[in-house]
C-alpha cells in the first residue's frame, strides 16, 4: 500500500484512467438469504471458490460513479440512487441478490471516507472514481444461480477516460461486431457486453481512433452506442439520443438530457440511422468516466465515409459539459438536488 508521503506526491493533473492502488475497499457477503455486516479490507485480491458462478456462468455486474473535490472543497457524489437502481435491474436480469439502495449508499460512502486522502484536489481534471462490484461468489456446476454473492467496493484516483480530454476525437463504426442483442443484456451493466466490445475497440484504437460506435444487432441500420458511452448528436437546437433495447441507460445522458431542457434545447430519444450522422452540427459520446467527449469525426470501416464534426467542440457540447461538471464540482447551482456531500472529509 501506498504511505501518506508517496499520496502527497501524486501527480494528479498526469493521472490516466486506469487502476489506482488505495488503502481500504469495503466488502459484504450475501448468505443463507441475506446479506452480512460490511466488512474493511486493506487486500486488493478476493478468495474466491474455484466454482463460483461469476467464473463460469458471468453472474457479474458492476458500476462507476464519481466522487468530486468541489470548488469550495466539500466533497460531492453524483446521482448515486441512479447507480443503485441500475445495479438491481443489473441483478436481477442475470438473477443475482440485488443490493438495498442504504447498503449500496452505505458502502461507498464508507469506502470514500476511508481513502479521502486519494481524492483529487479541485481544478486538476482528475476524480476518485468509486467501483462498486457484485458477483455469484457461491459455487454451483450447472447452470444456475448461485446461493451466495459478494458486493464490494473499491476506489481510485482517475484522469480523462480519454486521454485527449474535452477535446473532439475520432470515432470508428463497426459493422462486422455486435456489442448485445436487442433482446440480451445490453441494457443492463454486465461484464459480458464489455468483453464482446474489446476486439473491435482493441482493433479501432490500433488504427487511430478513440473508440467504436456500434450499430444495431439485427439491421445494421441504427446507432447502438460507442462501448463505454451512450451517443448523442446535435442538429436544430435539439439534443438526440439513441432509444434501442440493447442500449445501457446512462445516467450521465440522462443528467444531460435534462440540462439540455434547462438551457432551451429540445430533447429526442428514438432511434437514429447511419444516414441521419450527416445531419448533425455537433456530436459526442456520453457517460460517467468522460462526461462528455466531443466527436471530431466518425469514419464507417465498411465503406470509408466520414462524418466531419471539427476540430474544436461545438457550443451545445461545451455548455452541457461546462454545466453538468459544474454541478458535480459545486460551481453551479444544484437545482435537481442530484449531488450529495458526504460529510465529515
Amino acid at each position: 500500500m501506498l504511505t501518506q508521503e508517496k499520496t502527497m506526491n501524486i501527480e494528479w493533473g498526469t493521472l490516466p484512467f486506469a487502476y489506482f492502488p488505495t488503502d481500504f475497499n469495503v466488502r459484504v457477503t450475501y448468505k443463507n438469504g441475506k446479506w452480512l455486516e460490511p466488512e474493511v479490507s486493506d487486500s486488493e485480491y478476493i478468495p474466491i471458490h474455484m466454482a463460483a458462478t461469476a467464473l463460469h456462468y458471468g453472474q457479474e455486474a458492476f458500476e462507476g460513479l464519481k466522487a468530486y473535490r468541489g470548488i469550495d472543497g466539500k466533497v460531492r457524489l453524483f446521482r448515486w440512487q441512479e447507480n443503485a437502481k441500475r445495479m438491481r435491474r443489473s441483478a436481477e436480469g442475470i438473477m443475482m441478490a440485488e443490493v438495498p439502495e442504504e447498503l449500496f449508499g452505505e458502502v461507498i460512502k464508507k469506502a470514500v471516507k476511508l481513502n479521502a486522502k486519494y481524492i483529487p484536489p479541485y481544478g486538476t481534471g482528475a476524480t476518485l472514481y468509486v467501483r462498486p462490484l457484485l458477483f455469484g461468489s457461491g459455487p454451483q456446476v450447472g447452470v444456475k444461480p448461485a446461493m451466495e454473492y459478494t458486493f464490494m467496493v473499491f476506489v481510485s484516483p482517475v484522469g480523462p477516460y480519454f486521454k485527449e480530454g474535452f477535446k473532439p476525437v475520432p470515432i470508428e463504426i463497426v459493422h462486422d461486431y455486435d456489442r448485445a442483442a436487442p433482446l440480451g443484456t445490453g441494457h443492463i451493466k454486465v461484464g459480458g457486453n464489455y468483453a464482446a466490445s474489446m476486439r473491435p475497440a482493441d482493433r479501432a484504437h490500433k488504427e487511430g481512433f478513440a473508440s467504436v460506435l456500434f450499430l444495431d444487432a439485427l439491421e445494421k441500420k441504427y446507432i447502438d452506442e460507442a462501448g463505454p458511452a451512450n451517443f448523442y448528436g446535435i442538429k436544430d437546437n435539439t439534443y438526440i439520443t439513441p432509444q434501442s433495447k440493447s442500449i445501457l441507460p446512462s445516467i450521465t445522458n440522462m443528467s444531460l438530457e435534462q440540462i439540455a431542457k434547462d438551457i432551451g434545447l429540445k430533447v429526442e430519444r428514438r432511434q437514429v440511422s447511419v444516414d441521419e450522422l450527416e445531419t448533425f452540427e455537433e456530436a459526442g459520446a456520453c457517460g460517467t468516466a468522460a462526461i462528455i467527449s466531443p466527436i471530431k469525426k466518425i469514419v464507417d470501416r465498411s465503406n470509408g465515409k466520414v462524418y466531419e464534426y471539427g476540430d474544436v467542440a461545438g457550443p451545445v457540447s461545451t455548455k452541457l459539459y461546462e454545466q453538468l461538471r459544474g454541478i458535480q464540482e459545486g460551481t453551479v447551482e444544484d437545482t435537481h438536488g442530484w449531488t450529495e456531500v458526504i460529510e465529515g472529509i
